[in-house]
């Protein structure tokens, strides 16, 4: 066999016997599938955490936990025992071998986050946001984002079955931590469905609604039918997605009867009207995907879903190798018929520093990874740039390296920048350039001194609402 950078090998997806942590060790296989179950279970505070694993995790980790939650933390935390089963699922059962394991564990570095985990200089770049993609300044009703010509993203709901450390809505979803009390959605959810359609209805140019949050699996399912079914309506609208982390995370909820009827039921009237019907999940390593979350996915196809596709995020300490790459969407496209679609760049809010990658690494990554999968199903690794939206990284107009300041365009307008610019014209406000950034210890010294001189005015608190700027930053 020809030596290659990566080494194909099909690997059978295995659900980790639950049954190995002292507080599972008598849930029974017909608890673990039922939905009720989890969500009741879920894990919320160290006390819960304890509960589960015994003394399998040392008291370093739970001060090392506890410093966290006290001073960086910016989700609350929110593991179901799907999740928590995931991580370090070979360890050794004894206190020092579990905890070195499971400190280790790529799963845990992103959903159970830890105080030595963050950067201990920078561990929040000086330009990150609460709101980094301005989604909330692009409302035009309240959760409606219009953010592209033809696209909107429709936030139902603010709450989600499991809360990753890195969400890139933090300042919206879930609960307040000491360093952040959240934004709150005002409108009763009917009212503000209400107002989502009655945009629509006015907004023909719009053709494809991501139907999200938070996560759809927390909407109760009669009220998201009914939603898309009123959706389905609307002559003008040809694609929906619908945003569930809960197909990896809590993947007995797609297999409830009631849910996957009630797909059955979206499916045949999206398929009548030619919409094309999607379910857009996150798996971040290939430990999640394990045979419960492929039989949600069977389950959604069978039902007439369209596409069950996967949008991951690039991290550092997770996935942010070839092999992990690879490894992940093999795991999703060969053993759980899930399509590998995009891996974003872990966005630029605070406290994310040791997860994110610089914009040259993701370019790496994505020519590492090109030959090996299927053209179809290879992703895309994308950049998603404030004010701008989805780039792929190779599209970056500029890349000052140094710094670590990456520049980009777009090809159309939104309405805020109509709003903040009414005099600027077409051609100016498609020539003028993005900045993004990469992250500060990823710099060669004199970029990280450079920065440096510029934080010292930089207000890092986290705990108030970020100030929003009225106009996207030109380039300097």
């Amino acid at each position: 066999m020809i030596p290659q950078p990566y080494r194909y090998a099909r690997t059978p997806l295995t659900e980790p016997d639950w049954r190995r942590l002292p507080g599972w060790r008598r849930v029974t296989e017909r608890e673990w599938r039922d939905a009720q179950w989890q969500r009741a279970h879920c894990v919320k505070n160290p006390r819960q955490l304890k509960d589960v694993v015994g003394d399998l995790l040392t008291d370093d980790f739970y001060g090392d936990l506890a410093a966290d939650r006290a001073e960086f933390a910016t989700m609350a935390m929110l593991i179901t025992p799907q999740m928590l089963n995931t991580m370090a699922p070979r360890a050794t059962l004894a206190p020092g071998a579990f905890t070195e394991a499971f400190l280790a564990d790529p799963v845990r570095r992103y959903m159970l986050p830890v105080r030595s985990d963050r950067h201990p200089r920078w561990p929040s770049h000086p330009k990150a946001g609460r709101d980094s993609l301005h989604e909330a300044d692009m409302w035009v009703v309240e959760g409606l984002t219009h953010r592209y010509p033809n696209k909107v993203l429709a936030e139902l709901v603010a709450t989600c079955p499991q809360y990753c450390g890195h969400c890139t809505r933090m300042d919206l979803v879930g609960t307040s931590t000491p360093q952040v009390t959240k934004a709150r959605l005002a409108l009763r959810p009917r009212d503000r469905q209400e107002q989502m359609l009655d945009y629509l209805k006015r907004t023909p140019a719009v053709r494809d609604v991501v139907v999200s949050g938070g996560d759809v699996a927390n909407v109760p399912w009669p009220r998201l039918e009914a939603f898309l079914m009123r959706l389905l309506d609307l002559g003008s609208v040809r694609d929906i997605r619908l945003a569930s982390k809960a197909v990896v995370g809590l993947p007995q909820y797609w297999l409830r009867p009631e849910v996957i009827e009630g797909v059955g039921r979206v499916a045949s009237v999206a398929a009548r009207r030619a919409v094309n019907l999607a379910v857009h999940t996150h798996a971040n390593h290939a430990q999640s995907v394990t045979p419960l979350v492929a039989e949600a996915a069977r389950a959604l196809l069978d039902a007439g879903v369209r596409d069950v596709r996967n949008q991951g995020v690039l991290m550092r300490g997770v996935n942010a190798t070839p092999e992990d790459l690879l490894d992940l969407c093999f795991a999703l496209q060969g053993e759980a018929n899930i399509l590998p679609y995009y891996f974003y760049l872990c966005d630029v809010i605070p406290h994310a520093e040791h997860w994110r990658t610089p914009l040259h690494q993701a370019q790496r990554l994505q020519e590492a990874i090109m030959g090996y999968l299927p053209g179809y199903a290879t992703p895309r690794i994308v950049c998603d740039v404030p004010h701008v939206g989805k780039r792929w990284v190779h599209q970056a107009v500029a890349y000052e390296r140094e710094r670590g300041i990456s520049y980009w365009t777009k090809n159309y307008r939104t309405e805020l920048e109509v709003r903040q610019s009414p005099d600027a014209g077409l051609d100016e406000a498609l020539a003028r350039r993005h900045p993004y950034y990469d992250p500060l210890d990823t710099l060669p010294e004199s970029g990280r001194r450079w920065w440096a001189e510029r934080a010292s005015a930089q207000d890092g608190r986290t705990g108030a609402p970020h100030p929003r700027p009225t106009a996207p930053e030109a380039t300097p």
